[in-house]
């Protein structure tokens, strides 16, 4: 047992996926862990709360995908049951249903990408549409996720992606656009073609039970969080409300504290695990990471506003499914919206219907008032569902969140950090960060938080690395393809001369 006088110390910044990953790890190999959140509880946005007249709110739904491994591989470990059963969804546009998505992992299972083509049921999509984006198979086996892939695919938006490959106009507006919308929260000329690349192949494309998704049966922080938290608060502290404004740097080189206005936290070793956003302000109020150009150049970055609304209805509303995906209401946003009498324990017995509605990149929506909002969002469901034209609001809850989500725009990989920096002890980890794991969203902020847990590990050299599960393998013929291309892209580059842009 490590004496608490010579336990090594470790300051996490930021309570979310990646930072409570990374506080769980480092606590259980016998650090002294300290973890400080801006805001009032652990999770951030993903968290949840309560109102104050006791009904549950959250700064948007999130979903667990089929490939979320190394989450699953917690959530066991924790020994909660936090989940729905795997769940189908639908999309709709002004015109109505327009795509259902079966449970793809009770079919037979074909190569990829067939049966995520085959098997999603297309109410108005021609054959010939579909057909047409054959083509952007060659950019999908080209992207593999590598520092080259994403420094060749990330000047190009997804705009211009899907247009130089041939993919139909109808196509691109009714399948890959919406699917932008709500996975990369932005319209495809306002995406990194790599990023688009990516967030569609871990999602949707590597293997047919990607797509599938669980929800979590109440808000991610009474489910998840919470139980989480208590385990780890018996190893280490959980501090709220600390907002982080410095580092202290010693004569080294290295972070040997962490400021929070008048208070200091002595470190051997720092993670960053947040946001975008709030690493931008953590850079504003700090002379010494602002006297590095890796974090000066954050301020190339940024980020996409989100609204979320919750909607209590007097009635009981047929719903075909628990969650939807809507496109074409305005031009560059998307949202979705979800049964929540069908997701969460405590609406189940609700006399009436509970909705979340969430929309993205939603610039033009949050200036307007509460009401205003309401009575857009009860439009736009009852041109999804007539049933709530008649139905009456009985209570409702608006949370607007600028710049909250990661955007991943054209030529903005160069500026996103990777796990190390060039202080040999401090470490970040998020959504944003460049790694190479190949996952994407919650995953991928909870797998950074274990990876740059492991580089403390390595650089502190006490206890063991965390286990992380890799994303599943390639199906052959992808490997093939994937194998066959890079001898031709070597081939290439040894015979030709360089001079094309990448």
């Amino acid at each position: 047992m490590i004496e608490e006088s010579q336990k090594k110390r470790v300051v996490v910044v930021g309570a979310g996926w990646a930072g409570l990953g990374a506080t769980y790890h480092l606590s259980r190999q016998g650090y002294d862990v300290t973890l400080l959140e801006a805001g009032p509880y652990p999770g951030g946005l993903v968290a949840g709360w309560k109102t104050g007249a006791g009904k549950s709110v959250e700064a948007g739904i999130h979903g667990f995908w089929y490939p979320y491994r190394n989450i699953f591989s917690l959530i066991n470990e924790l020994g909660i049951n936090p989940f729905t059963t795997w769940t189908r969804s639908s999309q709709y546009s002004p015109a109505g249903l327009e795509v259902e998505s079966p449970i793809f992992q009770d079919l037979p299972r074909l190569p990829s990408p067939v049966g995520t083509f085959l098997y999603t049921q297309f109410k108005r999509l021609p054959l010939i549409d579909r057909l047409s984006a054959l083509p952007l198979l060659y950019a999908v086996v080209d992207f593999d996720n590598t520092d080259a892939a994403w420094r060749r695919y990330d000047f190009v938006t997804a705009r211009e992606l899907f247009k130089d490959f041939g993919v139909s106009a109808r196509l691109y507006r009714e399948a890959f656009e919406p699917m932008l919308l709500v996975g990369l929260f932005a319209p495809g000329e306002q995406c990194s073609a790599a990023a688009t690349l990516g967030m569609l192949y871990f999602f949707i494309l590597a293997h047919q039970p990607d797509f599938d998704v669980v929800w979590c049966r109440g808000t991610v922080g009474e489910k998840i969080f919470r139980p989480w938290v208590e385990r780890i608060e018996t190893d280490a502290r959980v501090l709220p409300q600390r907002r982080v404004t410095d580092l202290i740097i010693d004569n080294n080189q290295r972070a040997t504290g962490v400021v929070c206005g008048d208070e200091v936290f002595d470190a051997d070793a720092v993670i960053f695990a947040v946001g975008i956003t709030g690493m931008k302000k953590i850079v504003s109020t700090s002379p010494n990471l602002q006297s590095r150009e890796e974090f000066r150049n954050l301020s190339n970055l940024g980020a996409i506003d989100v609204l979320a609304t919750r909607l209590w209805f007097d009635r009981k509303i047929d719903i075909p499914r628990p969650s939807n995906a809507c496109f074409g209401f305005d031009t560059t946003t998307g949202w979705t919206f979800f049964d929540l009498n069908a997701l969460h324990d405590e609406y189940k017995n609700e006399p009436g219907t509970v909705i979340e509605a969430d929309f993205y990149h939603a610039n033009q929506f949050l200036s307007l008032s509460d009401e205003e909002i309401v009575t857009i969002v009860q439009r736009y469901l009852a041109t999804c569902v007539p049933a709530f034209r008649e139905a009456k609001v009985i209570d409702s809850s608006v949370i607007r969140l600028p710049n909250a989500v990661t955007h991943f725009a054209p030529g903005s990989y160069r500026y996103m950090l990777p796990a190390k920096t060039s202080f040999e002890n401090v470490f970040m980890s998020g959504d944003w960060i460049a790694n190479r794991h190949g996952s994407w969203s919650q995953e991928k902020a909870y797998v950074t938080g274990l990876e740059a847990a492991n580089l403390v590990v390595s650089y502190l050299g006490q206890g063991t690395t965390a286990e992380i599960l890799p994303v599943e393998e390639d199906e052959v013929h992808i490997q093939v393809a994937r194998t066959l291309n890079q001898t031709v892209r070597n081939l290439g580059k040894s015979i030709l001369p360089d001079f094309w842009l990448p």
